[in-house]
């Protein structure tokens, strides 16, 4: 009786559902298809060149539809048409294809096909040409430069993408070495991505997931014992460890079917001695913890210990919000722990204050044994990166190259159609004669030496190629909205600019303001209008850059109109130097649908000249009611376009960088109560940078 009543319900529903929008039930059953009830009519008219004569057998179609006819020897057709048939699509051999658009209701459409302009619709394919400043054949890059250039996934199709359409990110990254190669895993990719140098990236297929608006695997942890490769996500319901020998193969098995622990950001870490530990959470509320592990089916075998948690009454740079200034809204996130063993110490790095904020940063607590007790290390955060093109270096991962110098890896704050956006960056970290961690952010988005240089100190990783784009003027072949051409060289991440279309006459065009020597380009793609969730095989970007000493004879620089790889903050590393006053960016290729759309077009070189003088007059004040807090400020340096301050608790140990541009001043909220900072700056110029001076 009670399927026979909701079987009445479901009918009486759907008639009236029927009725509301003109559809009917097919064969008087429930279904889940209608077929709409239209009136449909003769559409007439002629065919005709553009003399006026009748084009015998031309194809007239309704767009997007198969029915079609062809014209009569007097160019005569007739279609058969409903009102919601607006568009009629002609063809004839050596015509340009025509789209018309007819009225609703109108019956009669005379059609003018205008001769064929070119012989294809389609640009003509050809092999890009190697030039003397690039090889599109020959992939031998020596440096790189942040964000990484790696396929970032698109997020899937969820309540995040709703209001500002398609955008790529990824996060929460780690990296290992197994067997010669880098292995890169991170938040929502599919797979994982590799290189043999940390500069050029290739993907690999590794997906479990199970729903298509769920992240595939959020916050991995990977580790590598023996010959075989581990690898799992973030859960609090417990997920699947599945292992391989081959993880090219995009076959994995699994080693339990689901952990028992409420791992989120989960880290495990295997000891000399070859125990296995487990480190997790994420969270404003508990702290990190960490356990024993057994090898045989990773369930606890000691207890649970509580290892971090955050102090952001004493620790300013663990304060919430986008300059460690909002102590209201929300208690900071602890988050994204990692291991790292050196010289027998055991060094636990943690995230915080929040993945959407520029001073996202790793702190550290030290200890002797890898369940502590730890202490906090005096020099925090560990890796910190708030001003600059990329901001943020949060929730990372260190591991070592295969010359045993270390590198770390962390999240970088976009936040800009989600608050959960993100990049990925690189940089060199080291253990010092104290046996204190610290990570390199000073150039951290300029172009820096990769691992195939073995450079065990983390400050010769800088080339010494200077920006020589910043604020200069751009022009465009076209602009959508109020989309203005002078974000492409604001030096931020989060403002763009995008032409009207994707087309191949869409251009945008740098003038340096006089000849210089540049050494590389990054172009930095966003997305505008494109439509595309998930990964897929046919995401590239093409394009040709040519430059100029005059603006108007013009020499192939780079040229990659056969390319087929996805790269969205593509780095080009010149062969050899280029001396140009003017660049132009010619597109050929965006995907999904996009528009052609940069964040950045960012060159680096050296430009003519000396280098400039050394700052002066460069003050700190601490602020007596709140020590977390000092306002830096000093006087301009003529020439200079920006500047690096360093600070950190000994002379000898001025490990943090902050870069500001086009500015004198700063406002530093990350200090921790009870330490004294010792602190210098150094002007940044196209001609190079100045000696480092110290504070008053």
């Amino acid at each position: 009786m009670k399927h026979l009543l909701a079987a009445t319900v479901i009918a009486l529903a759907l008639t009236a559902s029927a009725a509301t929008d003109s559809v009917r039930v097919v064969k008087g059953q429930v279904s889940d298809y209608y077929i709409p009830v239209v009136t449909n009519y003769d559409v007439t008219g002629t065919v005709t060149d553009t003399n006026g004569q009748p084009l015998e057998g031309a194809t007239v179609m309704w767009l997007h539809s198969p029915a079609h006819c062809n014209t009569d020897a007097q160019g005569r057709y007739t279609l058969v048409g409903t009102d919601g048939d607006t568009r009629l699509c002609v063809y004839y051999p050596s015509k340009e294809m025509t789209i018309v658009v007819r009225e609703a209701g109108r019956r009669s459409v005379n059609i003018t096909l205008p001769d064929k302009t070119s012989a294809s619709i389609a640009p003509p394919r050809q092999a890009a040409q190697a030039t003397l400043w690039y090889d599109p054949h020959q992939r031998n890059t020596t440096t790189y430069c942040n964000p990484l250039n790696i396929s970032y996934n698109y997020e899937p199709w969820n309540n995040n993408t709703r209001q500002g359409g398609s955008f790529r990110s990824s996060a929460d990254p780690m990296a290992l070495v197994y067997k010669d190669r880098y292995l890169l895993f991170s938040t929502n990719q599919g797979g994982f991505h590799y290189s043999t140098n940390l500069s050029d990236w290739d993907f690999a297929t590794a997906t479990f997931q199970r729903h298509p608006a769920d992240d595939d695997e959020c916050a991995p942890a990977a580790w590598v014992v023996g010959d075989t490769l581990f690898y799992t996500g973030s859960t609090y319901q417990g997920l699947p460890i599945w292992y391989t020998t081959e993880p090219y193969s995009g076959r994995w098995c699994r080693a339990v079917e689901r952990n028992t622990l409420p791992t989120w950001d989960p880290h495990v870490f295997l000891d000399d001695d070859g125990k296995l530990y487990e480190y997790y959470g994420s969270s404003n509320e508990y702290p990190i913890k960490g356990v024993q592990i057994s090898r045989q089916d990773f369930t606890p075998i000691s207890r649970i210990h509580d290892l971090v948690l955050l102090h952001p009454d004493h620790h300013g740079w663990e304060r919430f919000g986008m300059n460690n200034d909002d102590e209201v809204t929300l208690k900071p996130f602890t988050e994204g722990a990692f291991m790292t063993k050196h010289n027998g110490r055991y060094y636990l790095q943690y995230g915080a204050p929040g993945t959407e904020f520029k001073t996202y940063a790793d702190g550290v607590y030290v200890a002797d044994h890898p369940l502590g007790p730890f202490t906090y290390q005096q020099h925090n955060p560990m890796s910190y990166k708030p001003g600059g093109y990329v901001r943020g270096v949060g929730h990372g991962g260190t591991f070592a190259d295969r010359h045993g110098n270390y590198w770390h890896v962390g999240t970088c704050m976009l936040s800009l159609k989600y608050k959960f956006e993100r990049r990925i960056g690189l940089y060199p970290t080291a253990f010092d004669a104290d046996g204190v961690m610290h990570c390199n952010t000073a150039f951290g988005d300029y172009p820096c030496w990769n691992a195939d240089r073995n450079l065990p100190n983390p400050t010769d990783r800088f080339t010494g190629w200077m920006l020589l784009s910043y604020g200069k003027p751009v022009t465009v072949s076209s602009t959508d909205s109020t989309l203005t051409a002078a974000s492409l060289t604001d030096e931020s991440m989060r403002t763009y600019w995008s032409a009207q279309t994707g087309g191949t006459d869409e251009w945008a065009q740098i003038d340096l303001g006089q000849v210089k020597t540049v050494r590389a380009l990054q172009l930095n793609y966003y997305d505008h209008h494109t439509v595309q969730h998930n990964r897929a095989s046919d995401l590239y970007y093409q394009y040709r850059i040519l430059a100029s000493d005059d603006g108007r004879q013009w020499t192939l620089v780079v040229d990659k109109s056969d390319n087929d790889r996805d790269v969205p903050h593509d780095y080009v590393e010149l062969r050899q130097p280029l001396r140009a006053r003017y660049l132009r960016v010619e597109n050929l290729h965006v995907p999904s649908g996009g528009k052609f759309c940069l964040s950045g077009l960012r060159v680096f070189g050296l430009a003519d000249g000396p280098r400039p003088a050394a700052v002066k007059r460069f003050t700190v004040s601490r602020d007596k009611a709140d020590p977390r807090n000092a306002k830096l400020t000093w006087t301009p340096v003529e020439g200079a376009y920006g500047y690096n301050i360093y600070y950190g608790t000994a002379p000898d140990k001025l490990y943090h960088c902050i870069t500001v541009n086009g500015d004198t001043s700063y406002d530093l909220r990350g200090l921790d109560l009870g330490t004294h900072y010792h602190f210098a700056i150094q002007a940044l110029a196209e001609t190079g940078t100045s000696s480092i001076v110290k504070s008053l």
